[in-house]
């Protein structure tokens, strides 16, 4: 049984360590806190003896003047011992805010780099929760542990050897009672750790659901869901805080026994001292001082034997965090990676195959393209087919099960990720804008663009004239998600970004599909001026904005059915033609 607690504290412990690597910036200013409470600790072993000599001295002559010299002795060892303790505090939040920035940045960081099904699979509220949560319950946990735990040890074995001195007798009746707190904390430590990991979990499923609601509130007020989901949010909120209750009525038990058991070592050194005072076998000072040592005796104890608890959920804590960090990126560059450089835009396709992943049918089968640099392809077919999922593998999100991507004659596998998606420009069917300026959301791709360039950058995506009857122009909010702009504006915003961008590379999936005929006529005719003279590939379901398209590539079923351009595959009058036919028919006279 020990051997497994020791195990598992050397695990828990180890943990700890590898998140205190984020404070080494920081460690002389630890050894400084350390110092500070090692210091307290020791005026808090004299205090008792300071109050035994005023107590003895009562009897003599001179009684007052011993009196007076050793409260002023108290006064001055209080005021050193609050000074120390505020120089303490202030370097402790100054060590824990360096651990807290040390994490969340490599935690942030990683989050930016994780696979995407690792987002998508847990929920971004969910992630971001267990961060905060986690990272807050690691830097509490640690306080305990670091800035309590040697003052509690110093305390402790400075005050047994003082009572060793003063009565040996009266020391062994106060440390039997000492294993109580320690017994009733271990009893109780699987109980709070087991809460502690639910509440984490809970959390977590709470805000990730609550927030696909609000990122969804159109579709959630379109079918008149407002109150089921906030009763559902009150419900799960109701149960989380019920467990925090009761977790709260647990504690109470598990503190009142404890203190009841101090309660029972006080009373007995008093009954035990005031025998032996009697007696002339002690002096009152002595008693005195043995009460205020179990008073200080038994918060330190307290503290020890809350150690496991706290370390537990610790790393309880530092498991989501290092969840998150050590999370496989199985897409990272490889070790020699080269950066993609001076692009000309020739893309291949070479026996590709893919498959999210082993459970799932295969998505691509055997895809063989060579897009020559310059040439505008389309992509069509149905949905499912593959589409979008050939632009992902060229921006390498994912690597396909078998084959080859190149760019240039490079395989991508052997270019830094980054490199790759710095010459890729991508427009998308739902175009995100942040909620900043629209200056900053066209520059976001180069953030040291100047203005004149961002306005040029507008005036080609067919966007500076609406962008200049905003009430603020270009410094005008686009609101989150750029929620204060039309669908035609944001997306003409997006298109304006990519020329920023001038990439040699351009992604096009399903830009204009959610727009009328006339806004997509404008819309289309920027992105004409945005794919000349660029490698550019078209998504899109809506036949009519792929016909001037060099060439146009049928999907279906994860493979290549038909390619060509548009006149050729209308004569050749296959699955293309038949698309082309269902889109129309009803709107020309026979």
């Amino acid at each position: 049984m020990f051997n497994k607690l020791k195990e598992q504290i050397g695990g828990h412990w180890q943990q700890i360590s590898r998140a205190l690597g984020y404070a080494k910036s920081e460690r002389r200013y630890i050894l400084i806190v350390l110092f500070c409470a090692l210091t307290v600790a020791a005026i808090g072993v004299a205090e008792p003896l300071l109050m035994r000599h005023i107590f003895d001295s009562l009897g003599s002559k001179s009684s007052l003047d011993q009196v007076l010299i050793t409260a002023a002795g108290l006064v001055a060892m209080a005021f050193m011992k609050e000074a120390i303790s505020a120089r303490s505090n202030y370097l402790t939040w100054r060590t824990r805010l360096s651990i807290h920035q040390g994490l969340l940045s490599a935690t942030v960081e990683r989050l930016h780099r994780l696979p995407l099904e690792n987002q998508r699979r847990e929920g971004i509220g969910a992630i971001m929760t267990k961060l905060d949560r986690g990272i807050q319950g690691f830097l509490g946990a640690l306080s305990e542990v670091i800035f309590n735990l040697a003052p509690a040890l110093t305390y402790l074995s400075l005050a047994i050897i003082v009572m060793l001195q003063l009565d040996w007798r009266m020391t062994l009746l106060v440390l039997a009672f000492a294993p109580l707190p320690a017994i009733i904390a271990a009893w109780a430590a699987p109980t709070q750790s087991k809460r502690e990991e639910f509440l984490m979990h809970k959390w977590g499923k709470i805000y990730s659901r609550f927030n696909e609601v609000l990122s969804g509130i159109v579709t959630v007020r379109s079918f008149a869901m407002e109150d089921y989901e906030k009763n559902r949010f009150l419900s799960n909120v109701g149960e989380a805080n019920q467990t925090v209750v009761n977790g709260v009525g647990f504690d109470s038990k598990i503190r009142a026994a404890q203190n009841l058991s101090v309660t029972l070592a006080t009373v007995s050194a008093v009954t035990f001292g005031s025998m032996l005072v009697l007696r002339d076998e002690m002096t009152l000072g002595t008693l005195v001082a043995f009460i205020a040592y179990v008073g200080g005796l038994f918060g330190p104890v307290q503290n020890l034997t809350n150690i496991y608890r706290i370390i537990r959920t610790a790393s309880a804590s530092l498991g989501h965090i290092f969840s998150i960090l050590d999370t496989q990126d199985f897409l990272g560059d490889a070790p020699d990676a080269k950066e993609l450089k001076q692009v000309k835009g020739e893309i291949c396709f070479e026996d590709v195959h893919f498959h999210y992943n082993a459970t799932h049918r295969p998505i691509l089968k055997g895809i063989n393209l060579r897009i020559k640099a310059g040439e505008t392809i389309a992509f069509v077919g149905p949905s499912g087919t593959g589409k979008s999922t050939m632009t992902a593998l060229i921006q390498r999100f994912y690597d396909p099960a078998s084959g080859t991507i190149s760019i240039d004659g490079q395989d991508i596998r052997s270019l830094k990720q980054q490199s790759i998606r710095q010459n890729i420009g991508v427009v998308l069917q739902d175009a995100l804008l942040f909620n900043e300026s629209i200056r900053d959301n066209i520059a976001y791709g180069r953030p040291d663009a100047s203005f004149r360039e961002i306005e040029e950058a507008a005036k080609a995506a067919n966007a500076h004239e609406f962008i200049m009857k905003l009430a603020n122009g270009y410094d005008t909010m686009a609101g989150e998600r750029g929620g204060n702009l039309s669908v035609g504006e944001r997306q003409r915003i997006a298109i304006a970004r990519a020329i920023l961008k001038n990439p040699p590379i351009l992604i096009l999936d399903e830009a204009t599909s959610a727009m009328d005929v006339e806004l997509e006529a404008q819309v289309q005719e920027a992105l004409e001026r945005l794919m000349l003279g660029r490698t550019s590939i078209v998504i899109a379901h809506r036949l009519s904005t792929v016909v001037k398209s060099d060439r146009i590539l049928v999907l279906k079923d994860g493979a290549i059915l038909e390619a060509g351009s548009h006149q050729g595959l209308m004569v050749a009058n296959g699955y293309y033609a038949s698309l082309v036919n269902r889109q129309v028919r009803g709107l020309l006279v026979a």
